[in-house]
């Protein structure tokens, strides 16, 4: 169980990161939306229109950091089984 939660924990830290950077790795707060520039092709006029898209930030990061360092703790209350068969010694 202990080696289980471990590699999980590892699994999602690793996954967060990849999905963090793919999704293009915004170094301030999550958005949901995203300012593109557009030139009019009669006016020929650049107007700024928003765009629905999401871009996640270093507290989407930090949160999902965070969840796989509590596994990798939580992993740590798991002691190592002992298969050696303990005989009792008499005198």
């Amino acid at each position: 169980m202990k080696k289980t939660l471990q590699i999980v924990a590892l699994v999602l830290a690793l996954g967060i990161m990849v999905s963090w950077a793919a999704l293009g790795a915004n170094r301030g707060w999550t958005k949901t939306s995203r300012e593109v520039r557009q030139l009019d092709e009669v006016t020929g006029i650049e107007g700024i229109t928003n765009v629905s898209t999401f871009l996640p930030g270093v507290d989407f990061l930090g949160a999902g950091l965070l969840a796989a360092a509590g596994l990798a703790s939580v992993s740590l209350f798991f002691r190592k089984p002992n298969n050696k068969l303990r005989t009792k010694q008499t005198a």
